[in-house]
């Protein structure tokens, strides 16, 4: 055997490292951005509609730089916040604070910049956006403390999420709206509900390591049960929003199209059985608010709204 076959490693270029950006937008895995992205359109675009009946392009651009980068600052706090909960954690010991693929001081400049780009975007849409902008700070700092002090983590992650539609309807008129509100609420709940349904798979990492949780101190089966509810609840408010908003035809198919698919995801998600719970939380829930989408959107289009 020749030395070289010996110790190949010696031999061969090393492994070209990853760019700081890409492992940074791993780390807050940007994609998932389409889960709370297609809601904030919805409210925005029907607040459009009854203003004056056009898309405000700019208006648009300006609400997707600030979804993106609140849920940006959110995702980064989360994983600096849990870097020591995700190393003890199987399924999170490869994260990239973990294996030390990113390192905490890049995290946290990734995770300001994002923050500034929020704040930016909210003083380019309007006055109140800029002021009530750090009260949609609070929760995505205060969710990963969650799990420190209260069973229910997951109500603060609802909370900070139903503040997407809220803050997009403020963006196009600068006033309150209790249908925003209630789309608000729908989506709160429905990702509040989801992430009963991901928190199981940690069960046994969270009771040894006293992480709090709904399906760590009440057992899978009452996370399931827990997530149905919700998702029974986010379909009840859909439906008043659709009802509150006048909404026509295209918004009860696909309305109809997600409470089959509420009902699919819950389907493939047993207590004995959580091995397809990645397609109900990824696959699934991407399906609903990209469908609802839409055909809210075509729906908009059929009464009326123009570019």
């Amino acid at each position: 055997m020749s030395a070289e076959s010996a110790t190949p490693d010696l031999f061969r270029p090393a492994p070209r490292p990853d760019g700081k950006l890409r492992a940074f937008l791993r780390l807050v895995m940007i994609e998932h951005s389409v889960f709370a992205l297609p809601f904030a359109y919805i409210a925005a675009l029907t607040a459009m509609f009854r203003d004056n009946g056009e898309v405000h392009w700019g208006v648009l651009l300006l609400v997707t730089v600030a979804m993106v980068g609140l849920r940006t600052f959110a995702m980064a706090c989360n994983r600096i916040i849990d870097r020591e909960i995700d190393a003890r954690n199987p399924r999170t010991a490869g994260r990239e604070l973990v294996t030390g693929a990113l390192s905490v001081r890049t995290a946290w400049t990734g995770a300001l910049i994002a923050l500034v780009v929020f704040l930016g975007a909210a003083a380019l849409l309007n006055p109140l956006c800029l002021a009530l902008a750090p009260i949609a700070v609070v929760p995505m700092v205060v969710y990963p403390y969650g799990k420190r002090f209260t069973n229910f983590p997951h109500a603060i992650l609802g909370l900070a999420q139903a503040m997407g539609p809220i803050g997009a309807w403020l963006a196009v008129t600068g006033t309150w709206s209790w249908d925003a509100v209630v789309l608000g609420l729908a989506v709160g709940i429905w990702i509040g509900g989801f992430d009963l349904i991901f928190g199981c798979q940690d069960v046994a990492a969270d009771r040894a390591h006293g992480v709090k949780s709904v399906p760590a101190r009440f057992g899978i089966p009452a996370a399931l049960y827990g997530a149905r509810g919700s998702h029974l609840v986010t379909t009840g408010l859909l439906f008043w929003y659709g009802a509150a908003t006048h909404a026509g035809p295209f918004w009860w198919i696909g309305l109809t199209i997600v409470a089959c698919a509420f009902l699919y995801e819950h389907s493939i998600v047993k207590p004995h059985d959580l091995s397809r719970l990645n397609r109900a939380f990824f696959t699934v829930n991407g399906v609903i608010g990209i469908t609802l989408f839409v055909f809210a959107l075509c729906d908009l289009i059929a009464r009326g709204l123009g570019a």
